[in-house]
């Protein structure tokens, strides 16, 4: 396994590029750039953007790991208006097309959401309602996905959505595509139960990993906290990775600091290092 970062973990005043090379200089091996509606790599064009970055990252010997996006919480693949699925739907296949130009072969997507989700909003969508909406989508999308050589990872939030991971098996089993995994976020399912349970349940359908920690006693999105200040079972969950031959990166996807946010980055990138016995 790698150690890896996602862009969210930098402040939003810094560019992809600027984000790499920090990351880079804080020891990580792998990068993990967003997707965005607007500005650099985003729904308003990323040809140009994903080709430079790309080149850094060939340049600075560091790998780009997944391409991810928060877009489906704005536009989600379970929402009730149809001309809002479709949207979500054209997001999909455009984050594939962006990360096949980036070089990078998995995307990070949200499946939808359940009651009005987690930001709240009008759309109050039945859990009966958002499964087969959802399916649906992940069925359309799949063929752009195989065709581009992309797997789509689909992620465990905090959306009322899969909240087991037997439920969560099952539905990628029902997409039907070697193109649509599991994209599983370690810290997020401290609510719903154990990160290493999570693991051995999903196994291979497992592409791609968020790294965070929480502390259930808060359980409130100021629950996540620094790597190892948690309820996150490190070294239980590095064990049912090596079970199911999970080898690829470990992205943090770290919440920043008030002040000194590159403190964090460098912080996670050592704690990185005690995790993965390095």
């Amino acid at each position: 396994m790698i150690k890896s970062i996602n862009q969210w973990s930098f402040p939003t005043s810094m560019s992809a590029e600027e984000c790499l090379r920090y990351a880079k200089k804080a020891g990580y091996e792998g990068f993990e750039p967003a997707f965005n509606e607007a500005g650099e790599m985003s729904l308003e064009g990323f040809e140009e953007d994903a080709r430079r970055l790309r080149a850094l990252a060939a340049d600075e010997g560091i790998a780009l790991t997944s391409l991810a996006s928060g877009l489906y919480w704005t536009y989600p693949l379970t929402a009730s208006q149809e001309g809002v699925r479709r949207k979500a739907l054209d997001i999909v296949k455009r984050q594939i097309d962006c990360a096949n130009a980036l070089g990078v072969d998995a995307v990070l997507v949200v499946p939808g959401t359940v009651g009005r989700g987690f930001w709240g909003g009008e759309d109050n969508v039945r859990y009966q309602d958002a499964y087969p909406r959802a399916l649906e989508g992940l069925r359309a999308a799949a063929p752009h996905a195989e065709a581009a050589g992309v797997t789509i990872g689909v992620e465990n939030v905090w959306n009322n959505f899969l909240l087991s991971p037997l439920e969560m098996a099952r539905f990628i089993d029902e997409v039907g595509s070697a193109r649509v995994g599991a994209y599983f976020d370690i810290g997020n399912v401290l609510l719903f139960g154990e990160a290493e349970h999570w693991i051995q349940a999903l196994g291979r359908r497992i592409v791609r990993m968020h790294v965070k920690d929480f502390k259930r006693s808060v359980g409130t999105l100021a629950g996540f906290c620094d790597l190892m200040a948690g309820d996150v079972n490190f070294p239980a969950v590095i064990k049912a990775c090596r079970e199911i031959g999970y080898d690829g990166p470990l992205t943090a996807e770290m919440g920043l600091y008030n002040d000194y946010p590159l403190a964090l980055v460098e912080q996670t990138s050592r704690a990185l290092d005690i995790i993965l016995e390095r």
